[in-house]
């Protein structure tokens, strides 16, 4: 349901027409952080293991072409993420694990302006695809073994402001949402599905040129 609101705010915002643009050949550059923030519920292993999956922040940085008038591409990158994970038995026993992945998601983004909104606010959505790849995966069970998560591709939503305070700078907040699912591995055999499909929320200063 969440990932359907992004998308429909997506729909409707390429409907609708603006008084000024942000021109096509545009460049602009965002640095920041962002959260990310799995969901509750991270599925279930073989064995009957309990999967959660904790959240980190790390630095960001995003480029964006438009290329047409209020329409961009952007590539979103960061330093890896780092995550534990927590593998809880049906009697309440756990095992720790952990994980580092890289993010990059290209999307297409509309820019609202000329709204005459509050502050100069410059709203935006976008939709597009994300490949997360994992990598030191770690199980600390004292057996030695080895855990693999598979790469995995999802779409991504976009949704986020920016609050201008130079002609050709400015202050965004956004959030993302990413469909973000790994097959999981145990010394080679697979043990089942781990969802992560976090929301992504990020402060950035931007720079346009």
């Amino acid at each position: 349901m969440k990932l359907q609101s992004l998308v429909l705010a997506a729909a409707t915002a390429l409907t609708m027409t603006t008084a000024f643009a942000v021109p096509a050949g545009t460049w602009s550059v965002a640095a920041g952080a962002h959260y990310v923030d799995p969901k509750s519920d991270n599925g279930t292993l073989d064995g009957g293991l309990a999967v959660d999956v904790d959240s980190d922040v790390r630095p960001t940085i995003s480029g964006e072409y438009f290329i047409a008038d209020n329409v961009g591409i952007e590539l979103l990158a960061a330093i890896p993420f780092h995550h534990d994970i927590t593998l809880t038995a049906a009697n309440g026993d756990q095992i720790d694990a952990k994980t580092q992945h890289l993010p990059p998601t290209l999307s297409v983004q509309y820019h609202f302006d000329g709204y005459n909104m509050p502050m100069n606010v410059k709203p935006f959505v976008g939709v597009g695809v994300n490949y997360t790849t994992f990598f030191k995966e770690r199980i600390y069970d004292g057996s030695g073994a080895d855990l693999d998560l598979d790469d995995s591709f999802g779409v991504a939503g976009h949704i986020g402001v920016d609050i201008p305070f130079a002609e050709t700078e400015s202050f965004r907040i956004d959030a993302r949402y990413m469909d973000i699912k790994t097959d999981a591995s145990l010394n080679g055999t697979d043990i089942g599905e781990v969802d992560i499909s976090p929301w992504v929320y990020g402060v950035a200063f931007v720079k346009q040129f």
